[in-house]
Order: C-alpha cells, then structure tokens, then sequence
C-alpha cells in the first residue's frame, strides 16, 4: 500500500461520510416536505458542497503521485475533510421539528458552511501552488474556474440577502459543470 492509498483512505472516509450526511439530510428533509419547507436556498447549498466534496476528491487523484506521506500531510488533510463533514452536517437541521422554514434555518447557518468550504479551498489551492507551483494558474480558464471562487465565496459569506448568496450559489455551482466542458 502506497502512501497516497494509506492516508486517502481516512481522506475518502471522511469525504464519503460528508457526501452522506449531505445526502442524508436531504432525504430526510423530503420525507418531511409535508412538515418543512426546503427552499431554494438550502437545496443550492447541498449542490454546492456536494459539488465542492467530489471536485476535492478529484484534486486528491490529481496530487496523489506528488503528495508524500507525512504528518503535515495527514493531519492537514484530516483538518480539511473533517471541515467539509462539519460543512455538510450544518446543511439541514437535525430536528425539523425546530426549523420548519429551511429558510431561516439557511439565513443562521449559510456562514459557517462556506467559511469552512472556502477555508478547504484555500487550503487546497495553497497546497497546489506549493506542489506544482504557479506555472499556467493565471490562464483565462483558471482565473474564471478557480480563482472566482474566492471572491464569490466572500461575497457570499459577507452579505445578509439570501438573493445575493443564492446568486453567488449559482455562480458557484455553474463552475463546476463549466469545469467539465471547458478545456
């Protein structure tokens, strides 16, 4: 067993556990539509962390020839997929008894979930430029596909109108289907 498989096992356990609190929360908010209602807001949240969760797989396949076992390396990526479990866990509520507008539930949480998302890509950005430093990451197609998503994301985090961060969810999102179809 490489490095790369021994430390992205606990790396992919992680990551699959937020893909399943994410999904879970999902399925249990439209088991309880008749009871709670969801909102657009809180669906692009889950789009967008899912997304965000697969795209940091991807990264990790990417890396995995250039990133050598070590404790930095291990604990630092326990950090980040551990942010995107906590990120993923804070989509839906536990109780929608306690929330049955999602909206409001969205309008107290939204901050958190995509401060840490963001933290996970600023981490893994940093980790990328350190890796295989900054040759070809101011192409028009990284600026757009890359490098947006920090200032959206701030804006997003920064501002109260849930239109705004529900636009910048949809910028962010549209990112990574772009991602797929623009080489």
């Amino acid at each position: 067993m490489s490095g790369f498989e021994f430390s992205f096992s606990l790396f992919g356990l992680l990551l699959g556990l937020a893909l399943a609190e994410g999904l879970g929360g999902l399925s249990r908010a439209l088991k309880a539509r008749h009871e709670v209602r969801i909102g657009w807001a809180t669906a692009l949240l889950g789009i967008f962390v899912s997304c965000d969760v697969v795209t940091f797989w991807m990264y990790g396949w990417t890396l995995r020839d250039l990133l050598k076992l070590s404790w930095p390396m291990l604990f630092g990526g326990f950090l980040v997929t551990a942010s995107y479990y906590v990120a993923a866990s804070l989509i839906f509520p536990s109780d929608f008894a306690e929330w049955p507008d999602l909206n409001a539930y969205f309008d107290k949480h939204y901050r958190k979930v995509m401060g840490a998302v963001l933290l996970c890509n600023v981490a893994l950005m940093a980790t990328t430029v350190a890796l295989l430093g900054p040759k070809g990451m101011f192409t028009v197609r990284v600026i757009v596909l890359t490098w947006s998503f920090f200032p959206i994301s701030l804006v997003a985090i920064s501002v109260r109108n849930r239109h705004i961060v529900m636009a910048c969810l949809i910028w962010l999102i549209a990112l990574y289907p772009l991602a797929a179809i623009w080489h």
